[in-house]
């Protein structure tokens, strides 16, 4: 057994997005109000906070407002408020409609909200969480939990430090520690491999729909001041992805000259020779989007899985020894395309929950009434109302799902009397490759359409060398002996980070695996048709390191 080193706190949270930095702050504002020593510490495989965020992101700020009523006074990088907010279908490569107001859902209206890098909302919220006492620990990975004999959650191990590719100790070695605490609240975000293990084995999902999952791309490019429009919000659905698959694209600007733009694919299409990445680099020579990049620099690039299923999959979150929230339980909104502000609010109702735990003479294993809690908040009411949104879409189709939807939320407040599911897992869509015509993808020009690697590199990435690889294969043969021959192998065409190859000689076909390259978007994780690849936590602070993203 290693001898490990052991920290013990009152909580112990996994993951410095908005849904962890919200519960620490909200922890620690109770304690102070109520004059009680209470030790929170919180751990980010990142470098640092905010290294691995990446979200469009037009962020409702009424989460920020109940945490911080002075936001504004304080300091928080909110600086852009939305003031032109436009709607295209795009009908083919060249021509677009311009959809009127009243043709939008309520719910995609952004009137009062922010354009803002998440990034940046997390670095100040760590901020504030440190001020209030908050241990913060960046570039250590949660790659454990840790059980007590009863089966409850009692901590997590941090990463070992200084393993090499065979799992051998290297020089300088170190072994993780355990962070034993009361409560364990993960907030690692969509897929988080620790979140997934606990769904597994206390079966949270039971009775649910699957989670279902989209994957965003999104880039940030400075562009010339003249075309600068802080606060301009444009949102298109149709072309590229037309009958292939769900989803639509997006183009925010920012402060300072810059421009996001991103496109979000459902993870549920058919076709194994579809490549969500090339298809955003299709998106990008739209004229609607391409008048924005005019003469502009790209300045970064990532990716990152969405989890959209909303109310018809969110678990149980609650298990014995702590609370799974935000992004980690599927918490995203995706009638309003936004996940900020309910994340937050998840950390903050489980913050409120443990907190009255932690005084209570017998704190009680499962905090079962957190569940209920967050269903009679403002969050459970919204995700509720919004439970169609994504069952709909899958089963009419964008066009008509839409049009439902339009109705559904403007007319009746998402109290149509019906409800959708969809029951089948997004891998499971995926059809074989006889069955489909791979599209026609232009090489990129380098304006405005570029190759995978040298997009990765505007990531940042980066693993420590000679390290265990952190995707892992539950069965090595599959991809050549399986996926390949039935579905032309789709790992080298999903994954928007060219991590997977099929690499061809004289002798032998085999299944490269570049993790190197990979920038933690967890699609390989959800899309593989098999369920073959799992993600599991690099070394302490390896992956990108995104910039004001």
């Amino acid at each position: 057994m290693t001898d490990r080193d052991v920290m013990e706190f009152d909580v112990v949270i996994v993951g410095g997005g908005p849904a962890g930095l919200s519960a620490a702050c909200r922890i620690m504002q109770k304690a102070k109000a109520e004059e009680k020593e209470i030790s929170v510490c919180l751990v980010e495989k990142g470098s640092e906070i905010g290294a691995h965020i990446l979200s469009g992101a037009v962020v409702d700020q009424k989460a920020l407002a109940e945490l911080f009523p002075d936001w504004q006074a304080m300091g928080a990088p909110l600086n852009t408020k939305v003031n032109q907010d436009e709607l295209y279908w795009l009908h083919s490569d060249s021509a677009a409609k311009q959809l009127s107001h009243w043709m939008i859902p309520k719910t995609l209206h952004n009137d009062g909200n922010y354009i803002i890098s998440l990034g940046n909302l997390c670095r100040w919220l760590a901020e504030q969480a440190e001020a209030l006492g908050v241990e913060i620990f960046p570039g250590f990975s949660a790659a454990h939990l840790a059980y007590d004999e009863s089966g409850k959650v009692e901590g997590i191990i941090t990463g070992d430090m200084g393993l090499a590719e065979d799992g051998s100790e290297k020089d300088g070695f170190m072994p993780g520690m355990l962070l034993k605490a009361k409560y364990t609240l993960l907030a690692e975000g969509c897929r988080g491999h620790l979140g997934k293990e606990l769904i597994a084995r206390f079966a949270l999902d039971e009775d649910k729909a699957p989670q279902h999952y989209g994957l965003g791309i999104k880039e940030l490019w400075d562009v010339p001041e003249a075309q600068s429009k802080p606060g301009t919000v444009i949102h298109t659905a149709g072309w590229p992805l037309g009958n292939e698959a769900g989803g639509g694209g997006f183009l925010y600007h920012l402060e300072n000259n810059q421009v996001v733009v991103g496109l979000i694919v459902d993870l549920n299409y058919k076709n194994p020779y579809l490549s969500p990445y090339d298809e955003f680099q299709k998106y990008k020579h739209h004229p609607i989007i391409a008048a924005h990049l005019k003469g502009a620099k790209r300045v970064s690039y990532g990716a990152r899985a969405i989890a959209k299923g909303g109310w018809a999959s969110l678990p149980k979150m609650s298990f014995p020894g702590g609370l799974m929230i935000g992004c980690d339980a599927g918490t995203l909104n995706p009638a309003k395309i936004k996940g900020t502000h309910t994340a937050m609010k998840s950390g903050m109702v489980a913050a409120e929950n443990v907190f009255d735990a932690l005084q209570a003479e017998t704190p009680v294993a499962d905090l079962v009434q957190f569940n209920d809690a967050v269903r009679n908040s403002w969050l459970g009411k919204e995700l509720q109302q919004a439970r169609n949104f994504v069952p709909v879409m899958h089963k009419m189709g964008t066009f008509w799902g839409g049009a439902y939807n339009w109705l559904d939320q403007n007319f009746f407040a998402g109290g149509l009397p019906f409800t959708f599911n969809d029951m089948t897992p997004d891998y499971a869509c995926l059809e074989p490759a006889e069955k489909h015509v791979a599209p026609d993808y232009k090489k990129p020009d380098g304006l405005l359409s570029f190759d995978k690697l040298s997009s990765v590199f505007l990531s940042n990435t980066n693993h420590e060398e000679n390290q265990p690889c952190h995707l892992k294969l539950k069965d090595p043969t599959i991809p050549i002996q399986s996926n390949l021959p039935k579905y032309n192998e789709p790992a080298q065409r999903y994954c928007p980070a060219g991590v997977y190859e099929v690499v061809e000689s004289a002798n032998e076909t085999i299944f490269q695996i570049n993790s190197q390259n990979c920038i933690h978007c967890k699609t390989c994780d959800i899309k593989d048709p098999a369920q073959n690849i799992t993600w599991v936590t690099p070394e302490g602070a390896g992956g990108p390191n995104y910039p004001n993203m």
